[in-house]
This record gives C-alpha cells, sequence and structure tokens, in this order.
C-alpha cells in the first residue's frame, strides 16, 4: 500500500476515536508495568503513548524507528530526533546517555521524562542479547515490514524470564470489519500500514519463540464512530462488553514472559554420602518367630464334662 494512504499517529490520536483508545491503553499499561521490576525497560515506537511511566525500573527508554509509520520523525514534545541512545550491556542500574551497545559507542538524546530516545532499524536492535527486562510493543507489529522479525529480536534481547507487552487493534471487532472495508476505498480507520494481526494468530506466533502466555486483555466496546458525542452514546457497551463478549474489544493487550528453554547446573555433581548410622534390621514376623514351635492344644475328656 501506498505510504500516502497511512492515517497519521499524531492526528489519529488527537481524534476522538484516538483518544479514546490511547486513554484506555494508558491506563492498561500503568497497571500491568507498575509491578515489573528489573534494570532495563524498553518501548518499541508509539511515543505519543508513555507506556513506562508508572515502572521503576532505572533505565527506561524509547526506541523510534524512522522508516516505521509509528514512529515516523514528526515533532513530539520532550523527544529529540538527534542522536541515539543504547542501555548498558550489563546489569546494572546506571542509565547512562551514550552506554556501548552492539554497534559501538553513541551520542546522548533527550527523551520524555528524563529518558533516552534510541533511533535505530528495529528489526536490528542495538542491544546485546538477554539484556533488557521488559519489552512494550504498542501496536508497532502493524507497521513493521516483518513481524516475525521483530519478534525474534525482542525474544533475542529479553532476559530469561523477561516481560514482552504487546498492544494491537483487534480484527475480530467492530473496528476490525470497518477497517477491513475501509482499506478497499483507501481511506482506513486506524492506523496501520499491513493487515490487523488477529489475537489468536499473535498467541500462537510468541508460543513458537518460547514465550508463555501471561494474562490478555481486550477494551473498547464502542462502535467505530467519529465523534465524542456518539462514542458517548455507547458507553454502556463498555461493562456489558467486557463481561458477555470480551474477544470483540476493538484492542488488544497481552503479557507473555520468555521462558528458558533448558537450565544447567553449574558445580560439582552431587556424591553418594555414606549412611551415618546403619540401617535398622527388619521386625520378625510371628511366622518366623514362631517357626518350629509345636502346639499342641488341651485335651478335652469326656470325665471333665462330667
Amino acid at each position: 500500500m501506498p505510504d500516502q494512504t497511512i492515517i497519521d499517529w499524531p492526528a489519529w490520536t488527537a481524534s476522538p476515536p484516538g483518544r479514546y483508545v490511547l486513554e484506555w491503553e494508558q491506563a492498561q499499561l500503568d497497571l500491568i508495568v507498575s509491578d515489573l521490576f528489573g534494570y532495563h525497560a524498553l518501548q518499541l515506537g508509539m511515543p505519543q503513548l508513555d507506556a513506562l511511566r508508572e515502572n521503576r525500573m532505572p533505565y527506561r527508554g524509547i526506541v523510534l524507528d524512522t522508516e516505521s509509520g509509528t514512529s515516523a520523525p514528526f515533532a513530539v514534545p520532550g523527544i529529540s530526533v538527534h542522536g541515539s541512545v543504547h542501555p548498558p550491556a550489563s546489569r546494572t542500574p546506571a542509565p547512562a546517555a551514550g552506554a556501548p551497545g552492539r554497534n559501538g559507542p553513541a551520542r546522548p538524546a533527550a527523551g520524555p521524562l528524563g529518558r533516552s530516545t534510541i533511533w535505530c532499524d528495529m528489526l536490528e536492535l542495538p542491544f546485546e542479547a538477554q539484556s533488557v527486562d521488559l519489552l512494550v510493543l504498542p501496536h508497532t507489529l502493524e507497521f513493521t515490514r516483518d513481524p516475525h522479525g521483530l519478534l525474534r529480536e525482542a525474544e533475542r534481547v529479553l532476559m530469561p524470564e523477561g516481560q514482552l507487552v504487546i498492544l494491537g487493534f483487534n480484527s475480530l471487532s467492530l473496528w476490525g470489519v470497518r477497517q477491513s472495508l475501509s482499506r478497499m476505498t483507501q481511506a482506513q480507520f486506524v492506523p496501520s500500514a499491513h493487515d490487523l494481526i488477529a489475537f489468536t494468530r499473535l498467541k500462537d506466533w510468541i508460543k513458537l519463540l518460547g514465550f508463555e502466555l501471561d494474562r490478555g486483555r481486550f477494551g473498547c466496546y464502542r462502535p467505530p464512530l467519529l465523534t465524542d458525542k456518539w462514542l458517548g452514546r455507547w458507553n454502556f457497551l463498555e461493562a456489558a462488553g467486557d463481561r458477555w463478549w470480551p474477544i470483540f474489544g476493538a484492542v488488544y493487550m497481552i503479557t507473555a514472559i520468555k521462558r528458558a528453554s533448558g537450565i544447567r547446573l553449574i558445580g560439582r555433581p552431587w556424591a553418594n554420602k555414606p549412611a551415618l548410622t546403619p540401617p535398622l534390621a527388619p521386625v520378625a514376623t510371628p511366622n518366623v518367630r514362631q517357626a518350629g514351635i509345636r502346639r499342641t492344644q488341651p485335651a478335652h475328656s469326656t470325665e471333665s464334662k462330667k
């Protein structure tokens, strides 16, 4: 699809449906990331959403890709578009700007709330393997040219037991149906460079990479409308949809954990230690103790009965 048909993210997030979606996603992320701990947390794409706002890891950065529609070089308050910053490869709580990464030294760049901004190709993340504790992908898979490659990069840089959070538009919802119809007329309803990824298909992808699904959450059950007035009239669907048809929410959020494929113990193998006391002898059974003993029955004479 030509680039000019893709909806501009900043303009869409300022629209009523965009604010509606961002409000729900921001609330869910604040709840999820606040209980995740480690040293290094990264958000890949979509600077309009502060995915790591409630997270308390020492290093929190945002990765932007100049070739991606989610992070094209537009003006965003607090985001610098010059240089790149890589988190330190070692697990030390030191978010120093300009720390070396896989591609060598980097120059400092300002980020939101003092965080660093990394400009790179998301399919070749400049981080050491198993060096990141938390990765958040807000609608990033819907814009990358290779969703499988991006997930493989996420698996590579995540630590064992690291957390992966993915947000996307649900293709099974009313929003997904409208998006499919609007693509035929070259007038999309939601921003996306490619077809929307179904929730069930995404679960299969992450399981093949060794992730374990931790939780899944759907939201935004109102119809795909363009004004605040009409979106407000369908507010009652939020509680009803969350209870009766959660899989048809316009947006989903997946949380997965990277599981280690195998564990090898380090150190000397366990040795068989000698017993401190000799084993106890088994207790003899009554048959053994009375073997060879003749048991006599008392004689019953007829005289005694008389």
